[in-house]
């Protein structure tokens, strides 16, 4: 085996070198780069083939033996190159994008392998002298198409994104449908047993489901590693090239399940949650490494496959052309049928965006197959288990299916996009294009004037650049139908768009410097881009939704809420509580920085009354959360103190980082000097970066002193109170509790608005006030209705601690009552609502507690009572 491994070697870097030239070469004459290399490939298999049967001389056979039986096998194709074509192809996708398109792909990936498998089988087995297994197994083996020829056509010629992601979503999936397909039917022929249709189906799903938790999961453990790694771009790389491996194999070797589908749902969770995990260099970094790897392992693919097609293709008769028309025509039937037929059903139900027929027309035309197909046929000849007429049918048949693919439709995508005027941009991206055109040549134009006379340039050659400018700004500006093209409504849509987008820029270039932890950072990415999403959706609408859902508390916020109510377990909500500071306090500083741009840049090219439209829908988002953000600073001013103090540190560290650079680049500085520099931010960078402690608990003695309620009660019992209640947080239209519910606590209102409803009556309390104290007092479930009409900060004391408050001063209950009935003064009253003559302070010793059944407790036995939640407290003179 060693012995030829220099021969193997430097066949191996002789296919590099064809590759790197391919591609010049490919573009040269208008043609897919992978449909030149598999044209190639087939050339040298052919070639080696051809000088092993005449030798010429020792060098140039063992070259040509080498080639000719390169030890490549179709394990060599599965297990090395899939994971990795699978998990950058994903990697590469936009996946908030996708999901928008999720049906159809998922269509496309699943439905359209299952039709095209059925199609060619029943369409094969009258006339191919093979099972119909067999036939339906040819069907999933050409099932699968490949993308990389055709996605690399869309973007050369600028087809349409939507387009492009389509063709991406379909190919990733579909991999996995057709293989688990192919294995299902490998073991019928090679077992001689049959599997039932419905434990086919089961199998199907079940490898499905298996693979996007593999992969899911796996990726999660990946990222929840990588800040463990210190920000070292090397050891991210690496971790990121073992995982498509592990869940491959796991799924694949151990678990039973889609390999395929576990790689591709691994790439897609790094590629959704991956840019607020790794710092954006580190991010780019990534991204270049995958795209040179999936370059030569995508190259090396089809150049491999193609120089087996040669072989595979030996002892073809005319009537396996027949055959392979008839696999042409069947599978573009049935494509065809899932393109026209099945997808305008997902858009009738409401499950689809609609898409274009144009871009059904052209997906039906860019159908290629590939390396997949080669290395599935591949596998069968390696098969003891199928019989050699088996074999022959299905690698001849697919072979010359995926070369019928590959050359005919490969070589003419190009011109079939051109006529369907795919390549052009909408009149709007059009009118668009001519707007921002037109702006920035005048930029240009200005700005070359100062510099020619800044470095004494001739006047000569000066005026001469600048009436080149000149033309091309009245060029652009006679064909500017910007005003005209596109509506108010699109263009307040685009600017909603421009705005979050440049949100979105700020933020990565902030988590570049450490200025965010990672799980704010993810929260803040995912918001900025639903908000592009919405707007993209919904216009105004949808940016303002989006903006409100940021404001909102998040399921783990809402759970470290109950923790902390119910259990006293804190550390959650501290937590929870420390992150919705930041947040918001970052939220708050970029919108406020974000004035500067929309008068600067979206101004000019927007036009000023639309911009103001702009500007006051982001101005109604910022009362939002200037309302939410002035909620925590008044409760805790120390915290929001120190967390601006932090944040400016920050934002000095990074000037100083970029005037040291500039230093560096003017060589007034040395290198050493930099990196020492460099070196001594880094450590400040860490150790501003320590994450702030928060106390939950801060002031409550203070804002519990500054009740009307509690004034004058002994110092000890305010401290008891102070630390027997708990914090809620609402937002604008929250229910806080509704008639009939049980009564379980009292609520007084730190800061906010609530809206009291009780006997068809309506009053809106605020910071000082208290209520759902009368159903505690007097018994039974709740009467009222408690609606938060902004964002509050509520102090919660429950039932039992409430009335360990009434025992330590019994007086609080007249005070109470005395105080709630100023809410609904006694004229706006019926008569049966008025409130009873309430007694005198001085008689409050005489009050009592009674248990449920009325019977007088000692006010020993009520605080046991109390302590166990046996009794319900209630109040009789």
């Amino acid at each position: 085996m060693f012995t030829d491994l220099p021969h193997i070697l430097l066949a191996i870097a002789a296919l590099l070198v064809v590759v790197s030239a391919v591609q010049p070469l490919a573009n040269r004459l208008m043609l897919s780069d992978t449909v030149l290399l598999a044209v190639v490939g087939i050339v040298i298999g052919g070639g080696a083939a051809f000088l092993m049967e005449r030798p010429v001389g020792k060098a140039i056979d063992d070259v040509a033996g080498t080639l000719s039986n390169f030890p490549v096998n179709a394990e060599v194709f599965l297990f090395i190159f899939l994971p990795l074509l699978v998990f950058h192809g994903a990697l590469s996708i936009d996946v908030r994008r996708l999901a928008r398109d999720a049906a159809p792909v998922l269509v496309m990936a699943v439905v359209a392998v299952l039709v095209t498998t059925a199609a060619i089988g029943f369409a094969l087995a009258p006339i191919a002298g093979v099972s119909l297994t067999a036939c339906l197994l040819l069907g999933a083996i050409v099932a699968t198409t490949d993308p990389s020829a055709v996605v690399g056509i869309f973007r050369d010629i600028g087809a349409d994104s939507r387009l492009t992601r389509l063709v991406e979503g379909e190919s990733l999936l579909n991999d996995a449908a057709a293989i688990s397909i192919f294995t299902i039917l490998l073991a019928q022929i090679s077992g001689h047993h049959t599997t039932g249709w419905l434990d086919a189906s089961v199998t199907l799903v079940t490898s499905f489901a298996g693979g996007l938790l593999v992969g899911f999961v796996f990726a999660r453990v990946m990222l929840w590693v990588v800040p463990v790694l210190g920000g070292n771009r090397a050891a991210e790389v690496t971790l990121t090239l073992a995982l498509p491996y592990l869940a491959y194999i796991v799924c694949d070797e151990f678990l039973g399940a889609s390999g395929v589908v576990a790689a591709a749902a691994a790439g897609l969770t790094v590629s959704a949650i991956g840019p607020s995990t790794y710092r954006p260099h580190s991010w780019a970094y990534l991204n270049d490494v995958w795209a040179q790897l999936s370059f030569w392992g995508s190259s090396l693919v089809f150049v491999m496959a193609s120089m087996l097609v040669p072989k595979l293709l030996l002892g073809m008769t005319r009537w396996d052309l027949v055959l392979i028309g008839v696999v042409v025509v069947a599978a573009t039937a049935a494509r065809a049928l899932v393109l026209f037929g099945v997808l305008p059903v997902l858009r009738m139900a409401g499950l689809s965006q609609r898409i274009p027929l144009r871009f059904k027309a052209t997906m039906l035309w860019g159908g290629l197959r590939g390396a997949i197909t080669l290395a599935l046929a591949l596998s069968v000849t390696e098969h003891y288990g199928v019989p050699y007429g088996v074999q022959r049918f299905v690698t001849i048949l697919a072979t010359g299916y995926a070369l019928f693919t590959l050359l005919i439709n490969g070589t003419t995508l190009r011109f079939v996009v051109r006529l369907l005027k795919l390549d052009q941009l909408s009149p709007a991206d059009q009118a668009l294009r001519n707007q921002v055109v037109a702006i920035a040549l005048g930029q240009v134009r200005d700005q070359l004037r100062g510099t020619a006379a800044e470095f004494g340039f001739s006047p000569q050659s000066t005026a001469h650049v600048l009436d080149m400018y000149e033309h091309r700004v009245k060029a652009e500006t006679a064909a500017n139908t910007f005003d005209t093209a596109i509506s108010d409504r699109e263009r307040v849509t685009l600017g909603l768009i421009t705005y979050a987008s440049q949100e979105r820029s700020i933020l990565l270039d902030i988590f570049k410097d450490q200025g965010l932890s990672r799980r704010i950072m993810e929260s803040l990415l995912w918001t900025a881009e639903s908000m592009i999403d919405g707007a993209r959706a919904e216009g105004r609408l949808g940016y303002i939704q989006a903006a409100r859902r940021r404001l909102r508390p998040t399921l783990r916020f809402t759970l470290s809420q109950w923790l902390h109510r119910t259990f006293r377990i804190d550390a959650p909500l501290m937590n929870c509580m420390a992150e919705r500071f930041e947040t918001l306090l970052l939220t708050h500083l970029i919108s406020m920085a974000m004035s500067r741009f929309m008068h600067r840049r979206m101004e000019p090219v927007l036009g000023r009354r639309v911009t103001e439209v702009v500007g006051d829908i982001v101005a109604r988002r910022e009362d939002l959360l200037s309302d939410a953000m002035d909620t925590l600073r008044m409760q805790y001013p120390g915290y929001a103190e120190a967390l601006e103090s932090r944040m400016l540190r920050q934002w000095g560290l990074r000037q100083e980082a970029d005037e040291y650079a500039s230093l560096q680049s003017e060589s007034l500085i040395g290198d050493e000097l930099y990196e020492e520099l460099r070196r001594s931010l880094e450590e400040w960078r860490r150790q501003i970066s320590k994450p702030l402690k928060f106390n939950l608990q801060s002031g409550l003695d203070r804002r519990v002193k500054e009740f009307p309620a509690f004034e004058g009660l002994q110092e000890a019992v305010l401290h008891d109170l102070a630390i027997s209640l708990t914090i809620r947080f609402t937002v604008p239209g929250e229910r806080i509790y509704r008639p009939g519910q049980r009564a379980r606590s009292i609520f007084l209102i730190s800061s906010g608005d609530v809206e009291f409803t009780e006997g068809g009556r309506s009053v809106h309390l605020g910071p000082g006030d208290f209520f759902g104290e009368a159903e505690l007092i007097e018994g039974g479930r709740r009467r009222a209705r408690a609606r938060a009409t902004s964002f509050c900060h509520l102090l919660e004391l429950s039932a039992a601690d409430f009335r360990r408050l009434i025992l330590d001063a019994p007086q609080m209950v007249v005070r109470l009552q005395r105080l709630a009935a100023e809410r609904f003064p006694a004229a706006e009253l019926p008569a049966a609502e008025a409130p009873r003559e309430l007694p005198h302070a001085a008689e409050a010793p005489l009050l009592r507690l009674t248990d449920d059944h009325g019977g007088m407790l000692h006010p020993m036995d009520e605080a046991v009572h109390g302590a166990t939640g046996d009794t319900v407290a209630r109040v009789a003179r």
